[in-house]
């Protein structure tokens, strides 16, 4: 008897006896089950419009000043960001296609790799890097809510007294209002997050258009950082600071080519879901570094009082403005384009990703407020503290394990089963994915031990060991970190594919019931 029904165009879905009948499974959640053919009602314009809300955050804004404080000119840093978020869409587009022709998010999805449990194992490392950004965005976000208060209500900053653990009480409560936003949007579900990416997309980039344009007009141009020449004058200087550069250009979305099934399960076509990402993703990132970059040069201008390295921060920018109204209308902005990437990049994940654990007792809900808590122990207000270990520690060195899982993922669905699961057995414990497939654990492990060997190397030096030990191995522990999204994705896709063929689990691949 056929448990799925696959239509004309690919796409597949449980019959409802299948579907009543492993909802008794430990595998199994409302949240985590395969989304019916009829629900799936994405379009092009919500992708895009997803991509877009989600590109232009601050982060992305901030993104080109650690490209120019390491030496680079302008040109030279967007062009890197092109090129990293080129790069990223390959892995984002391939394990994009499981999630419209299953319906299924992306801890089902790794269940086919690794296996019904060990899909834990992905599905957290994945979380727990999200779980940092959300802290980040969120503390970000309330940055912009204790400027917006402090243009209406005199003596806000002091309001509660002095600094405590480095910031004012009123910082920490901005913050702590913007995280509660965040968790109340998340528990009224997918559908509220469709609706507030597809109005925060375009309003955004409308405000912040607005104010490039009223920047320029006040400097009278475009000011002195396009005119700069950047530090590098031969390849030779330019390749070192490129290189893990563009990793952590790569490693700014590798977040999310791991986990896009979450969001392409509702996707009506494989053309819908891939055009609308190919079109807003590297084009967004693109347009909004470049304004950030003009309002940045022309913002030095403007407020030649100002700290050179505040105007890289929107926030501190537009409290340089005396007018209550402009700050406020300004902070919205901010407010609005910092919650729609904040939910969609980096609250839907690690929900989905923690309910996979326990699906019986943690759901989409439980797992977003999971997420929340988690962020704040990350503390995020030390890993935006300096821009260049931002990028160069937190960006590049997480890259490494995912794209460790990326390789995995897209070599056993694209290779090794050639696009064929079995929807049903996914939710099935003593199902042909039951356990854990140690191939995948192998090929993951193998990856992130390359790519993170400079971190092993400190881990060792700080156990004693003695520094000459280290001395020809060291460079190149450094380069395969540089290299880190290419290292661990290589490794991975090779290894899991290679001991895949080599030493087949007793079945690794069904035709779909059709």
């Amino acid at each position: 008897m056929t448990e799925t029904i696959q239509h004309d165009d690919g796409r597949v879905e449980l019959k409802e006896e299948t579907r009543r009948e492993i909802e008794g499974s430990a595998l199994y959640n409302e949240d985590l089950a395969p989304v019916p053919v009829a629900k799936r009602n994405w379009t092009t314009y919500n992708f895009a419009a997803l991509w877009v809300s989600m590109a232009h955050c601050i982060p992305t804004y901030m993104m080109a000043s650690g490209l120019i404080s390491a030496g680079m000119n302008w040109w030279q840093a967007l062009l890197t960001i092109l090129l990293g978020n080129i790069i990223v869409l390959a892995p984002i587009l391939l394990n994009s296609h499981p999630g419209t022709k299953y319906g299924i998010p992306f801890p089902v999805f790794a269940r086919a790799a690794y296996g019904t449990w060990g899909s834990n194992l992905p599905a957290i490392m994945r979380a727990i890097v999200a779980c940092g950004w959300f802290g980040i965005q969120a503390w970000i976000g309330g940055q912009a809510l204790q400027t917006f208060f402090a243009a209406f209500i005199p003596g806000w900053v002091t309001l509660l007294g002095g600094p405590v653990g480095g910031h004012t009480p009123t910082e920490w409560l901005s913050f702590m209002l913007f995280w509660g936003l965040n968790i109340v949007i998340i528990y009224r579900g997918m559908d509220l997050l469709r609706i507030v990416e597809n109005w925060a997309a375009p309003y955004v980039l409308i405000m912040t258009a607005l104010l490039l344009g009223w920047i320029l007009y006040q400097a009278g141009g475009i000011g002195f950082l396009l005119h700069e020449p950047g530090k590098f004058h031969t390849f030779g200087e330019f390749w070192p600071v490129f290189i893990p550069s563009l990793t952590a250009m790569i490693g700014f979305w590798a977040t999310l080519s791991l986990n896009m099934p979450d969001f392409t399960r509702f996707g009506k076509s494989q053309k819908e879901q891939a055009v609308g990402q190919v079109v807003a993703l590297p084009t967004t990132m693109v347009v909004f570094a470049a304004m950030g970059i003009l309002i940045t040069s022309a913002a030095v201008v403007v407020f030649p009082q100002m700290n050179p390295a505040d105007a890289w921060d929107p926030v501190k920018l537009v409290g340089q403005f005396s007018q209550p109204i402009v700050v406020a209308i300004s902070m919205f902005t901010v407010v609005v384009a910092t919650l729609s990437v904040n939910i969609a990049a980096n609250v839907v994940s690690p929900a989905n990703d923690f309910a996979n654990a326990f699906p019986k007792l943690i759901s989409f809900r439980t797992g977003g407020l999971i997420t929340g808590i988690i962020g704040i122990l990350m503390q995020p207000w030390k890993l935006l503290a300096d821009p260049s270990g931002y990028i160069f520690g937190w960006l590049v060195g997480y890259s490494g394990g995912l794209g460790s899982i990326a390789g995995v993922l897209i070599a056993d669905y694209w290779l090794v089963r050639r696009k064929s699961l079995n929807l049903s057995d996914l939710y099935r414990s003593k199902g042909i994915y039951g356990g854990w497939n140690w191939r995948a654990v192998v090929a993951t492990l193998l990856g992130c031990a390359l790519a993170w060997s400079s971190w092993i190397i400190l881990g060792l030096k700080e156990l004693g060991i003695p520094a000459d030990f280290f001395v020809s191995i060291e460079p190149k522990a450094k380069a395969l970190f540089d290299y880190g999204w290419f290292v661990g994705f290589g490794i991975a896709f090779i290894v899991h594919w290679g001991l895949m063929k080599a030493l087949p689990p007793v079945k690794v691949s069904v035709e779909n019931d059709e």
